[in-house]
């Protein structure tokens, strides 16, 4: 399989599998701060990694890159806590939709520190997809709260901790990247979770279980895609999870949308679609 196309199709599930973790979030939010969630992910999901670790051998987890592991792990545990902070307090559609703003960020920081070209089709999916998500997000009085604020900023951060995996595409694995991702986000998170503990009982248990595996799988394969494909190739195909946070919130908490948005979540599709067209090489 064509890796661009292998990419791409990497990130549409890994999108599905974080919109999961956003319903999961959902479930324990009201009884849980949002830094014991994050602390709780991403303990568990080290668990979650033992068998593979073990499976692969210890000597997959060897690396020269342990600087750009931390600073990975400190973006990612930042962006995670406000992300996780939007999709406890924002219908699902409109959280997953300023996670979306973070492909808008991608681009310039792969081209300002890796020197990535955006070819011009991407170009136009990124504007399209911007368009799509002023269609949805629809700015109205009251509605620019300090969840949405914590929401952009997670997402920015996010964006840029992207990059920083592509950064080691090409020394460092999937799973060592996930592996040293959980290991010291599991340190960095465990001070401010500190600060506002609250006991998780059994009844979250599975809860945050399937967060874990949700949100670890998710890790997985955006580390894998990322590894396969530029940045700003794959950055319009994160919009998928609109799509999908949109039909689960309808079917779960019967979360209503208009006609403007289901306009703007297509725009946003068909953006994603638009980043596939690629001109054919010309024949020598």
């Amino acid at each position: 399989m064509n890796p661009l196309l292998k990419g791409a199709l990497l990130i549409i599930a890994s999108e599905f599998c974080l919109v999961s973790s956003g319903i999961f979030i959902r479930q324990v939010s009201a009884d849980l701060p949002t830094e014991v969630i994050v602390l709780m992910r991403n303990l568990l999901g080290l668990i979650v990694l033992l068998p593979l670790i073990f499976h692969a051998g210890i000597s997959t987890l060897k690396t020269d890159r342990i600087r750009l592991h931390l600073v990975r792990a400190l973006l990612g545990v930042a962006a995670m806590s406000c992300l996780f902070y939007a999709w406890a307090n924002l219908p699902l559609a409109q959280a997953a939709l300023l996670k979306q703003t973070a492909p808008f960020f991608i681009p310039i920081f792969a081209f300002f520190w890796l020197g990535e070209r955006i070819a011009p089709m991407v170009k136009w999916a990124i504007l399209l997809g911007f368009s799509g998500v002023l269609l949805v997000l629809q700015p109205q009085e009251g509605m620019l709260n300090i969840a949405v604020l914590v929401g952009l900023g997670g997402a920015m951060l996010g964006s840029l901790a992207k990059v920083v995996i592509r950064r080691m595409g090409d020394t460092e694995s999937a799973i060592r990247i996930v592996f040293y991702f959980a290991l010291f986000g599991s340190c960095f998170a465990a001070i401010p979770a500190g600060l506002n503990w609250v006991t998780p009982t059994l009844a979250h248990l599975p809860w945050l279980l399937g967060l874990a595996v949700s949100s670890t799988l998710a890790q997985l394969l955006l580390s894998r895609a990322y590894l396969l494909a530029p940045a700003g190739f794959l950055s319009p195909f994160t919009y998928s999870s609109v799509l999908i946070a949109a039909m689960a919130g309808w079917l779960i908490w019967n979360e209503t949308l208009n006609l403007m948005t289901w306009g703007g979540m297509l725009l946003i599709c068909f953006a994603g679609v638009l980043a596939l067209v690629r001109r054919k090489p010309k024949q020598i």
